[in-house]
């Protein structure tokens, strides 16, 4: 078990308020508990995504393709900082402007690993440098690629397994943006449903 899995995060309801806390190891252990999380995109100049493909030692999802970051915030750390430490950690990137452009809840059980994401994720955004540096961890990532984000909706209906099952649920908060202060509502439409739960 990697040290990560005993650090704590935040359990809470479906409306994103802390109900407790417990260790990312117990939150993942089926059935889940519903905990804090963000995911990173990290955006260029021509609006492509940088996707990472998760390390083949990751206890969730391996070798799946993914956002650029994601991880928890210990509890009553801001996504903002902890996705910055993250970045930090998996990409080696200096700090970033990071935006919320929504939420997304989603329940998603893997089948190689037996673990579970439940996951009330704040979906992050930055814009970044064309020639952004980027220094990865192999424990942490085994590949990284420049997408559209529109290619990418395409490729996760054609070949969803080699996709992280959040993917899709992120992409969309990235190119419809909602309300952070409520949960799934769209900045300009009706509420919507997000998440396989």
């Amino acid at each position: 078990m990697s040290e990560r899995e005993t650090h704590l995060v935040e359990l809470v309801d479906d409306d994103g308020r802390v109900v407790g806390e417990t260790t990312v190891a117990t939150a993942h252990q089926p059935p889940g508990r519903l905990h804090r999380a963000f995911s990173v995109l990290l955006v260029d100049p021509e609006g492509r995504v940088l996707l990472q493909q998760r390390a083949a030692v990751k206890t969730r999802f391996p070798l799946r393709w993914a956002n650029s970051c994601c991880g928890h915030p210990l509890p009553a750390q801001s996504p903002a900082e902890a996705a910055n430490r993250r970045l930090a950690e998996e990409l080696g990137v200096d700090p970033v402007d990071l935006t919320e452009v929504g939420v997304y809840l989603y329940y998603a059980e893997d089948p190689a690993t037996g673990r579970v994401e439940f996951e009330y994720d704040h979906v992050l955004r930055a814009d970044v440098p064309a020639d952004l540096v980027t220094r990865p961890d192999p424990d942490e990532v085994a590949d990284l690629r420049w997408v559209d984000p529109g290619a990418v909706v395409a490729d996760l209906d054609a070949h969803p397994r080699e996709y992280a099952p959040w993917l899709g649920g992120v992409v969309n908060r990235l190119l419809h943006p909602t309300d952070a202060s409520r949960p799934g509502v769209p900045a300009t439409e009706a509420p919507e449903r997000s998440g396989g739960r």
